[in-house]
């Protein structure tokens, strides 16, 4: 009989642990889960190749309540302690926010309070018998939380909604739904929540409103947003539950009979005759505001948007957004708070539900250098060009050269003919003339597929009718025009775009918020269309924004706030966004004074036509007037500089040499060259640890472009890190034949030893220990997996040949 020692961690699990808890009173239908995956795993891509790394796996979650994750229990074999599994345990519950975590080896249980203060006892051993109810712990989460009140715990006891085929929020989440609720429920009325784009923004609002509007906490509800794509989506996608209870706002007569109202900002303050329809309602109508996009309108002291939040100031008001704005002039954390969660583009990406990007950096000589224009240099139109250097900041704002915008729509080009042509792309362009010169540009680069249907590449910008009626085709995954869409404003926020493969930077961006946004069109995973990463084709060095520390930190507060700030607007602010300043106003023709566009133009708001393109007679601005565009060509234009950036394991860019950097990361887990050999040996799967140093960030697949695809990855991280000589993988299997290592196995054996010498030799470590590798070529003309594996006398048998393999190809090292 087995003794309590050689039980497996989930034989301990079902002898000892399961039967404890149930013995406490946890329901095993509805109280308690076994091994949880909570993350999708990490997506890592290799040329067109994607792969999943592991999923984070809790071995039991405990729910006081469905919606409630009360606690964790780590397990591990009786050969450990009772408390070896609360380091992990504790580190999963941080990233699930739970408040208690369990360790057990099957003798009994070692308890962790992380809601007690540093004045009280943290961890306390329990007998198997003495694991706490679910009655026990209820009443210490309600302590700690502050759930002190009966109709406060009656509130976040309120359960998600459920139709029986819908899925459960994710761990992220289900935390933000809850922090909220349960700040709701103790009287906090201005609540920020900062979620990465294609998180689920709305689905975590839908559960919030539906939760606090069941309970009986909040009994009408209006759902702010700017765009009417956002409240159409909003409607018929994940607010759909609320059925006939649901009304969306427009500028007629409002109906005051529903309980969920959704509408445009510019709806309740509309046109200057129906500015004031959001008056129609009194200010104590509404008891809960959630405002979508925050980082928007409502972010401004003298917003009129801002109008509709202080009329109903009395309303819980939440804010949701991916990409908070933190200014002297505009702050969201002024007026919502500092933000009562944040779950980042970075976090989204390591857990696998956001997808990851490459960057291409493609630089062209004016690009880098600069243009200056040869002594009596004309543009278009005969008019002399002014003597002075032209730079990144100035092309197609101030100076269109034709021929950058051609290199532009080739190097473009190029990327999708190797890549995928029909991969949905985005470009993004200084401005809507910008916009349609490149749509031409890369209409004439794909002739071929434009003759075939004239929407392969079209411009959706605000003022184009036709291009705005071809959004929701570019964004259903299931229609195959339009490919690529040039545009400068319009698409930088709020298009849904799941299987958006290709986002282009041709403008030059300087403001963070914008910068996250349209990277976030990109971010969205649609596993059933292949879309599981992004390219990023950056032309302006745009993507250094992703070294700024505030590209995927916390929103640090920058507008100083006092005791004695009022947080409602007493008048205007002022100020402009990052960036905004560089911006030159487009003048009418008619009045002379600039035109005024809104922030983000809607899909469904009135045209507004752009000026005509004056081409200057001259060479600039005369009399005080404001100088247009000079247009120009017969200009020399070539790519400089063509290279993918690397990014470390936090998502920043590494600037150092890339051999420098893989050297780092090497040492900062193997500190000599011994350290690694006596990991490597030791290993039985050999392939587990180049698949963990690649998880902490060594570029080994850069790094076999920059040294060659011939060389093991082994030798490859010896000679980075440790420099020592490499061998090729046909070396090391070359090596092995000469030392007559099959002999010892009989005939048939030995053949499957040679093909997996050969695959070695061929594509490396990566799927030699997968039992996968026998039900391929060559291996099924040696026989079926089954009859492989017997001839080593089973599949420990084969196993064990296999990692003996491993030891003699490296036996050298």
């Amino acid at each position: 009989m087995l003794s309590k020692k050689d039980l497996s961690e989930r034989d301990i699990c079902t002898k000892y642990i399961t039967p404890a808890i149930e013995g406490a009173g946890w329901n095993r239908h509805s109280q308690y889960l076994e091994e949880v995956s909570f993350t999708d795993g990490k997506i890592y891509v290799k040329g067109k190749l994607t792969a999943r790394g592991t999923q984070k796996r809790a071995d039991y979650i405990l729910y006081y309540k469905p919606n409630i994750p009360i606690a964790i229990i780590e397990a591990k074999d009786n050969k450990h302690s009772v408390g070896a599994g609360m380091m992990q345990g504790l580190d999963y519950a941080r990233i699930l926010d739970i408040p208690f975590v369990f360790s057990s080896n099957g003798d009994g249980f070692l308890f962790h309070d992380r809601t007690v203060g540093e004045d009280g006892t943290v961890e306390t051993e329990l007998k198997l018998e003495d694991f706490p109810t679910p009655a026990a712990l209820w009443a210490r989460y309600k302590l700690a939380k502050g759930l002190t009140s009966p109709v406060a715990a009656r509130v976040a006891e309120q359960a998600y909604y459920y139709d029986g085929g819908s899925k459960p929020p994710r761990y992220y989440q289900q935390i933000a739904i809850n922090r909220t609720v349960e700040a709701v429920a103790k009287g906090q009325n201005r609540i920020l929540l900062v979620m990465a784009t294609g998180t689920g923004k709305t689905l975590t609002a839908f559960h919030i409103v539906h939760r606090l509007w069941k309970s009986g906490a909040k009994k009408r509800i209006l759902f702010l947003a700017d765009r009417t794509a956002l409240i159409d989506q909003t409607r018929k996608g994940d607010f759909k539950h609320f059925k006939d209870k649901m009304h969306q706002v427009t500028n007629h007569q409002v109906e005051k009979s529903y309980e969920i109202y959704l509408a445009l900002y510019q709806g309740l303050t509309g046109t200057e005759a129906d500015r004031n329809i959001y008056k129609q309602f009194t200010p104590e109508f509404f008891d809960l505001i959630v405002v979508d996009e925050c980082h928007r309108g409502s972010a401004r002291d003298d917003s009129s948007w801002r109008e509709i939040l202080s009329y109903f100031s009395n309303a819980t008001q939440i804010g949701l957004t991916a990409t908070p704005r933190e200014t002297e002039a505009t702050s969201n954390s002024e007026y919502f708070g500092d933000a009562l969660y944040t779950y980042s583009l970075r976090q989204g990406i390591n857990d696998g539900f956001l997808a990851p990007y490459r960057v291409l950096r493609i630089g062209t000589n004016i690009d880098l250098d600069g243009w200056r224009p040869e002594d009596g240099k004309t543009d278009v139109r005969g008019g002399l060009v002014e003597d002075r250097v032209y730079n990144l900041r100035d092309f197609d704002r101030k100076l269109v050269i034709a021929e950058r915008t051609e290199l532009v729509a080739r190097k473009i080009t190029e990327f999708l003919k190797g890549f995928n042509r029909m991969a949905k792309t985005i470009v993004f362009c200084v401005d809507i003339d910008h916009a349609e010169r490149m749509r031409s540009a890369l209409a004439n680069q794909n002739a071929d597929l434009v003759k075939q249907d004239h929407r392969y590449v079209m411009r959706i910008t605000g003022d184009n009718e036709l291009g705005k009626m071809e959004l929701e085709n570019f964004t259903d995954p299931e229609s195959k025009y339009p490919v690529i869409a040039t545009t400068s404003e319009l698409m930088t926020t709020g298009v849904d775009a799941k299987t958006c493969q290709v986002i282009v930077l041709d403008s030059n961006i300087s403001s963070m918020t914008k910068f996250k946004q349209i990277i976030g069109r990109g971010t969205r995973i649609d596993e059933d269309y292949g879309k599981l990463f992004f390219t990023i084709l950056d032309f302006r060095r745009a993507t250094d924004l992703f070294a700024d520390a505030e590209f995927d930190g916390d929103p640090i507060r920058v507008k100083e706030v006092t005791p004695d700030t009022d947080l409602e607007p007493e008048g205007a602010a002022g100020g402009t966004e990052p960036g905004d300043e560089d911006t030159p106003p487009i003048i009418d023709d008619v009045t002379g004074k600039p035109v005024e566009f809104p922030a983000d133009p809607d899909p469904a708001a009135p045209v507004v036509a752009e000026p005509k393109i004056r081409y200057p007679q001259g060479g600039g601005a005369t009399n005080g007037q404001r100088r247009e565009k000079i247009y120009v060509n017969g200009v020399d234009v070539t790519v400089l500089l063509e290279r993918e950036l690397i990014f470390d394991e936090h998502g920043k860019p590494v600037t150092i040499k890339l051999t420098d950097y893989a050297r780092q990361k090497v040492q900062e887990h193997f500190a000599t060259l011994d350290d690694f050999l006596t990991t490597w040996h030791a290993s039985d799967r050999k392939a587990a640890i180049l698949e963990e140093l690649r998880e902490q960030g060594v570029p080994v697949e850069r790094l076999q472009e920059a040294v060659g695809h011939d060389v093991d990855l082994f030798d490859l991280l010896c000679h980075v890190a440790f420099d020592q000589p490499p061998l090729t993988r046909k070396e090391r299997a070359h090596n092995v034949r000469k030392r007559n290592y099959f002999t010892k196995y009989g005939a048939q054996a030995r053949s499957v030893l040679e093909a997996l010498t050969d695959k070695y030799a061929d594509q490396g470590l990566a799927d030699l220990e997968s039992l996968d590798l026998l039900s391929t070529p060559p291996f099924t003309q040696l026989g079926s997996r089954l009859e492989i594996v017997q001839q080593f006398g089973g599949k420990p048998q084969y196993l064990q040949a296999v990692q003996e393999l491993e030891t003699e190809l490296y036996r050298s090292a």
